[in-house]
Parts: C-alpha cells; sequence; structure tokens
C-alpha cells in the first residue's frame, strides 16, 4: 500500500507544488500521472527482442562521462599557456643571437611541460579505473528477471527497480510503489521526500529514502535530467581551490610588474647602452625569463597529480581535485556511527520479552517481519538471521511501512490465519515508547554498554499515518552488538593528534552510540547529547555542537543544520557516511566523505569515496592534503622570491644605467640548484602541518622582503665590482662576483625553507652548494657558464655581503613569524 502524508484531521494533505527541473518537459509533469507502457504495466520489463530494437534505434544511456580530462585536453592545458608563450618566444631569439647553454631555460621548460603532461596522464588512468570501479550498478527487470547491469546498457522503456539508498539514474515513471519515498532535493532545493504513486514522475538525481518499487524510463542518454549535470561536474578539475586561485593571482600581478620592468630593461640595454647587439638582446632576456615562476604552476599541477594517484593506489576515488585541499583544511569531522565506526553486519545478542510476551510468538513475529521487506536494513537483516523465515506456512502479509530514518521505526501488518491479523512496530524504543515508560530504564542500561536496542511492539491502529506509534504495546526488547571497525580507534587517535575535532552524530540512541566511541577511545565520548534537545537557535547550536562529542536520535535535516552551524563559527568540516540519512549533510559539508559499499546516493554527492570501505583511509587523505597544500606553501616562497629580486634587479638596471648583470645561464643554473631540483623533493616531502588560509598573504609576507634583500646584496656586490674591475673581462668577472653572492643568499633562502632540518633536508641543500661548487672549480663547467671569480678580495667581498644579507634574512623571517604567528 502506498503511504500517503495526511494533516492532524486524518485528510489526505494536497502535495506542496515543487519547482520543475531544468528542460523537464512535459511529459515530467510533477503533478499529471503519466501513461506507462505495456512493458511496466506488465511488470516483466522489456524482452531481449524490444532491448536489441531500442539499442539498434541508439535509445540506450550511453552518456560518455568523464572522470577526467581527455589526453588532447592534457597536452592542450600544459603546453599553451601564457607563460609557456612568452618563454618561447625568447627561447627562439636566445637560439639565433646567442651561444647554447644560454638556451638552456627553453629545454628546461620542455622537460617540465613533459613532466606536467606524463603526471596528469597518470592521474587521468587512475581516475578513469577508479570511476568504473564505483560506478553504481542499478537492477533492471527484463523478460521478468531482475539482474544488475551497467548503467550505461540501460534502455528506453526498461523497468529499473529501486530501493532504500537507490539513485534514479534515468527519467522516468514510477510503474510500482511500496510506500516509495523519494528525495529531490539535489534537484529541487527541497528537502521534504515526496511519497510516489504510479504514474508519477521521477527525475534522475534523485534518490529513495524509504519503501521500494519500480520505474520505467521515459529519457535516456544525453536526454536525461542528471546527464545534463553529470558529464560536467565530473570533469578532473581544480576549481574553487584556494591555492590554484591564489597562484592565478600572484601570477595575475606579475605580469603587470613584468611587462613595464621588460621594457624599461630593453629600452636601457639596446638604447641606452649601445651595446653589442647580441650581447644586449642576451642579458635582456636574461632579465625577463627569471620574472615568470612558471615552474610554481607546473610544481602545483604535478603535486595534486601525484597526490590522486597515491590515493588511488588505496582505493580512494577523488572526485573533485579540490577535495585533497580541502580536507587538509579540516579542523572538525563529523562521523556517522553506522557504517564508519562499526562495520555494516550487526548481531541479535538477546531477545527480551516484555508484559509477559510467549517468547516462541515473538520469535515467530520477528521471522515474519523479516521475511515482510525483500530490502531489509543492517538490524532487520541480523533479526533475519537470528530468526530466519518460517519452514511452514509464513503469515501473509498485508500491510509494509518500510523503515524510514525519519520517523526511526518500521512496521507491517499480517493475516496469521484463523481469522487473526495483527499490527508490528519495530524501532527505536525512545520514539516508540512514551517518555516514562519503565522499560527505559532498563534500556538505559543496555545502551550505556554499547548495546543496540530495538523496540517490538503491537500497533494499536494502522500503520499508515503519523499516529501509527500511538499507543503501541511494547512486546519484546530486541538486543543487537555492533561491529566495530578494528581500524576505528587507530584513526580517532590520528584526528585527536592533529588537533581535528571529532563529532559522532548518529541516528540512534546517543548513550548507546557514546559508549560505542568510549570503546574506541573517542576523547570526550562521555559528553553526549539527544539530538531531540538541541536548541533550534543556530548560535546556541553551535556552541552545542562545540561543546559535546557524540550526538544521537539525530535526523537527516538536524545533520544538515548542525554542519551549518558548525561553519557558522568559522570551523571547516568533513562529514562521512554512507546512509541515505546522511545526503543532506554530505552535499552541505565543506568535504563529504562517503563509503564505497553506501547508498549510490551518498556516492553521488560525495567529494571523495572510501572504496575500499575502510575509515581508516581517511588519514591518509588528510595527510595527502596537508603535504600538497603544506608544501606548496613552503616552494612558493622559494619561486617568488626569484621573481621579486629579478624585478627588482631590472629596476635597479633601469635606473642606475648599467648592463644587466646577468646572462640567462647564470640565472638557469641558480634557478636548477637554489629552486628547481630542491622544490620538486620538497613539495613531495611528508607535511603535516594544517593548512591555513590566505595563501597568497603568507607567501607574500616572506617572498617580498626575501627577494628585495636579495636583489639588494647582488646589486651592491656587482656596483663594487664594477669599480674594482678594469679593463677586457671585467663584465664577467662582475658577473660572477654578483652570482656568487646572489647564489649564496638564495641558498639561504632554500635553507630557511627546508627547516625543520631531517638528514636529507640536510644532504639536499650540500648537494646543491657542492653543484655549484664544482661549477666553480671544474675548467669546462666554468666555461660552459661563463663563470670564473678573478682574484681574492672582490669573491670574499661577495660572500661577505651575502653574510650581511644572511643576517638580514633571518631577522626579517623572525620578524614575520612573530608579528603573523600560526
Amino acid at each position: 500500500m502506498t503511504q500517503r502524508a495526511v494533516d492532524s484531521s486524518g485528510q489526505q494533505k494536497p502535495r506542496r507544488p515543487r519547482p520543475a527541473p531544468i528542460d523537464a518537459g512535459s511529459e515530467l509533469d510533477p503533478v499529471h500521472p503519466m501513461k506507462l507502457p505495456d512493458s511496466a504495466v506488465r511488470g516483466t520489463g522489456l524482452t531481449a527482442a524490444e532491448v536489441a530494437e531500442r539499442i539498434a534505434r541508439g535509445e540506450v544511456n550511453d552518456v560518455p562521462v568523464r572522470s577526467s580530462r581527455s589526453i588532447g585536453e592534457i597536452v592542450r592545458a600544459n603546453v599553451f599557456t601564457r607563460f609557456n608563450l612568452i618563454i618561447g618566444v625568447l627561447w627562439l631569439v636566445m637560439l639565433f643571437v646567442a651561444p647554447f647553454q644560454d638556451s638552456l631555460f627553453g629545454y628546461v621548460i620542455i622537460a617540465n611541460t613533459g613532466i606536467g603532461i606524463v603526471q596528469e596522464w597518470r592521474a587521468k588512468k587512475t581516475l578513469d579505473g577508479l570511476a568504473v570501479i564505483g560506478e553504481a550498478k542499478p537492477t533492471v527487470r527484463r523478460d521478468g528477471v531482475a539482474a544488475e547491469i551497467s548503467t550505461s546498457e540501460i534502455v528506453l522503456g526498461d523497468l529499473v527497480e529501486l530501493g532504500p539508498g537507490d539513485k534514479v539514474v534515468v527519467d522516468g515513471a514510477v510503474a510500482e510503489a511500496d510506500n516509495l519515498e523519494i528525495d529531490e532535493s539535489l534537484l529541487t532545493g527541497e528537502a521534504d521526500p515526496v511519497v510516489k504513486q504510479p504514474g508519477d514522475p521521477v527525475m534522475s538525481g534523485s534518490f529513495v529514502v524509504a519503501g521500494g518499487g519500480a520505474f520505467s524510463a521515459t529519457k535516456v542518454g544525453r536526454e536525461a535530467y542528471a546527464a545534463q549535470l553529470a558529464e560536467e561536474a565530473s570533469r578532473f578539475t581544480l576549481v574553487q581551490s584556494e591555492l590554484r586561485s591564489g597562484i592565478s593571482t600572484i601570477l595575475k600581478y606579475v605580469t603587470w610588474m613584468m611587462v613595464p620592468t621588460a621594457i624599461g630593461l630593453i629600452i636601457s640595454q639596446l638604447v641606452v647602452k649601445k651595446s653589442d647587439l647580441k650581447d644586449s638582446i642576451a642579458r635582456t632576456v636574461g632579465g625577463i625569463v627569471p620574472m615568470i615562476p612558471e615552474g610554481l604552476v607546473l610544481l602545483t599541477s604535478v603535486a595534486f597529480a601525484i597526490g590522486v594517484v597515491r590515493l588511488g593506489r588505496k582505493q580512494c576515488l577523488v572526485q573533485e581535485l579540490p577535495a585533497i585541499e580541502g580536507l587538509a583544511r579540516v579542523d572538525v569531522v563529523c562521523l556517522d556511527k553506522t557504517g564508519t565506526l562499526t562495520e555494516g553486519g550487526m548481531d541479535v545478542t538477546e531477545v527480551r520479552a516484555l508484559g509477559g510476551a510467549d517468547d516462541p510468538y515473538i520469535r515467530q513475529v520477528l521471522a515474519n517481519l523479516g521475511a515482510s521487506d525483500p530490502r531489509p536494513n543492517a538490524s532487520l537483516q541480523a533479526i533475519i538471521d537470528a530468526y530466519p523465515s518460517p519452514n511452514g506456512e509464513a503469515w501473509r502479509c498485508t500491510e509494509a511501512l518500510p523503515f524510514s530514518s525519519a520517523r526511526k521505526y518500521s512496521g507491517a501488518a499480517f493475516d496469521e490465519g484463523s481469522g487473526k491479523a495483527s499490527s508490528w512496530l519495530l524501532g527505536a524504543p525512545d520514539v516508540l515508547l512514551p517518555d516514562h515508560d519503565p522499560a527505559l530504564g532498563e534500556i538505559e542500561q543496555l545502551n550505556r554498554q554499547g548495546l543496540r536496542v530495538l523496540l517490538l511492539a503491537r500497533a494499536q491502529g494502522e500503520l499508515e499515518g503519523p499516529q501509527s506509534a500511538a499507543g503501541a504495546e511494547p512486546a519484546a526488547l530486541v538486543v543487537l552488538e555492533q561491529r566495530l571497525r578494528p581500524d576505528a580507534g587507530q584513526t580517532l587517535r590520528y584526528f585527536a593528534d592533529q588537533r581535528v575535532a571529532t563529532k559522532v552524530i548518529s541516528g540512534d540512541n546517543a548513550v548507546s552510540v557514546g559508549a560505542v566511541a568510549g570503546k574506541l577511545g573517542l576523547p570526550g565520548a562521555e559528553h553526549t547529547l539527544d539530538a531531540r534537545r538541541l536548541p533550534t537557535d543556530p548560535d546556541d547550536m553551535a556552541t552545542a555542537m562545540e561543546e559535546n562529542t557524540v550526538f544521537g536520535r539525530v535526523t537527516p535535516q538536524q545533520k544538515r543544520e548542525m554542519v551549518a552551524a558548525l561553519q557558522s563559527r568559522g570551523h571547516t568540516v568533513a562529514m562521512t557516511g554512507d546512509g541515505v540519512n546522511d545526503v543532506l549533510a554530505l552535499k552541505d559539508a565543506d568535504i563529504g566523505v562517503s563509503m564505497g559499499s553506501g547508498s549510490e546516493a551518498t556516492r553521488a554527492v560525495a567529494q571523495i569515496v572510501l572504496l575500499n570501505n575502510s575509515f581508516a583511509t581517511l588519514p591518509s587523505v588528510v595527510a595527502e592534503g596537508r603535504r600538497v597544500i603544506g608544501n606548496i606553501t613552503r616552494v612558493a616562497t622559494l619561486f617568488l622570491t626569484k621573481t621579486v629580486y629579478s624585478v627588482l634587479l631590472a629596476i635597479l638596471v633601469v635606473c642606475f644605467q648599467v648592463e644587466y648583470p646577468f646572462l640567462p645561464r647564470h640565472l638557469t643554473l641558480l634557478s636548477t640548484l637554489t629552486i628547481g631540483v630542491p622544490a620538486f623533493f620538497l613539495a613531495l616531502a611528508p607535511n603535516k602541518e594544517r593548512a591555513r588560509p590566505h595563501f597568497v598573504r603568507r607567501v607574500m609576507r616572506y617572498s617580498v622582503p626575501s627577494g628585495v634583500i636579495a636583489g639588494i646584496a647582488t646589486f651592491a656586490t656587482y656596483l663594487i665590482a664594477r669599480h674594482y674591475y678594469t679593463g677586457p673581462g671585467a663584465l664577467d668577472a662582475e658577473t660572477s662576483a654578483a652570482t656568487l653572492t646572489l647564489f649564496l643568499v638564495s641558498m639561504w633562502v632554500l635553507a630557511i625553507i627546508a627547516r625543520p632540518y631531517t638528514w636529507w633536508r640536510i644532504l639536499l641543500v650540500a648537494a646543491m652548494g657542492a653543484a655549484f661548487l664544482i661549477v666553480l672549480v671544474v675548467p669546462w663547467l666554468q666555461g660552459f657558464f661563463a663563470l670564473k671569480l678573478v682574484g681574492t678580495v672582490m669573491p670574499w667581498a661577495a660572500v661577505g655581503i651575502a653574510v650581511v644579507a644572511a643576517t638580514a634574512l633571518e631577522f626579517t623571517w623572525r620578524l614575520v613569524s612573530r608579528r603573523f604567528p600560526v
């Protein structure tokens, strides 16, 4: 029978009008029933011949939804960039006017772009493979036989079965309905489930919250409503990422500074100084190229791509790449107990008869209740396992009320034979019993032991309507023991160590949930609160959320409100879950995490899906996000320090009307040793530091003063060298002295960023210093890079200036750290 909404007078309430979906079309009219095809009416579905005929006509749900960018898009995105264009033009110029070694920067760009393409291609393969693993398999009835098929195999007119948690994968019309309730909130914005009757339309993207049934597919492929959204939503994307948007902002400012500085440098070198044409062009290009922090964009893409590959190997599907960054910023994790802290299965440990009820009769009732539900939840499945269907003639089920997370109970009415009938309810005792019932004390004791208790009660009236539980007579307590996840305790300890607050939000009894959390060692598990006593004021609710750890009897709408309350206090909230009742909260949380075995609806709205159903994978996701964000923040300072001192040197050269001190080969060497190679290793290093907001502001606080100090120290050495050296070869000697100062100051910036030191970080810094020393002492490398220190006075002066600059760097960094503490 179909459950309808009724008001307090018992009269059926009219349906609340709902906004029609975009492009829904007249055949999906929300009020008038649709005419069902013969295949749906007869209930057997399409025949094999009908399926073949529709496939031949192209009436199949073959939507090429991609989980990542195509190979062509990857190549174009990595090759055709604004900075590659600028550097490519400068590289071509250098190939014609300067020696090979002054064109090395161009080959580095080719290598880096190739690395970006390969890494993203590997990430694409991982994403595509995992998306296939996590794909839903709807149940379709054909020739009277139900079987799971891929969503891409559904054809027009197919009869698709529905149960709690199932997602409606194509548009259609309801053919069968057994208390079928559909949540269309993801499409219409309405949180209340909609009761569906045969002939009513269903839209792809909605999902079942209660009951069951079947619908006939009326729109498939690109015509389906959700298909218009899915193809765009599932692409490989980095939108809404503070890291990427911050880097884009930095690059925009760099471009604005670079253009006038480069023009001034060109005029200074070619017009004012009237130096040798080829040498002037080479030094002008040498001043322009280092202004572009092109490696920062590449390194960010590579770091994200490697993160996706690493998580993919752990069976973690990242459906939206910003989730890696977002989870790194999380400071509150909201967990649903069932399926997260506990495994899906439960065991019946005891059945306690109440009020003198007969034990054999109670067991018979439980067996028939289990047999009456074709799609049992975990609790009912445990009862079915303990009390299988009777061998003799079963009672005839005359009415069924599937479990709903909103009402917290299910029910069924039976014809027991011999003219005897009965109606039963099975669900939460504190919902079915009045507040002062003596049985609640006994139930409280069981809950404190971490046991889950269901009440079996005889209903006094019809099952339909909001008053179905009124006056129910308790018959028995069904005591269930939940199976704890063996890795849950360790995961909770990880979050505690990382200063991430954990909130357990469950629809079960708060005391019982607190006992389970206490067994797993969750800090603050003793602070439990029944959500029915939560204040409705958002601010008061936020206070209650911060003061308590475990919440029970939480409705789906309350979960959503609790997430919003935490967000209102500035918290970044991650929500995990696997049930339909978690969908709204998953959708509104900053990061939604779903179990792979959870309902299709939760997997559809979550940004991260744990395909191995292991809660223990979550720390790996957090660690990966923190590694990416923390390390990119570190190395961004290296890249932008170079940009700042390059712009400053160009401005000083223009103002003092002198030759630019460096050739491209010098800055290629410096960039490789003080930025490129170290940044690659630092970006992949472990990093447990929680990501913090205001990326641009924090990076610029350090890179601007560092770049200014490096630029002034280098130019000071250059001016002193110009007065010290005279005659032929003086410019090369001046350049070598300035290069030494700039290298030493840049190495000190690297040494600061590499802290705290570990053996490999010390080795990395030392190796870069040793590489530069080799260039200075090997004659062939001296000639190749045009670096040769002349005399002893000026080289030691360059070292002394670098020491002063390093001291200024230390003072500046400590001052910034004190003024802007973490």
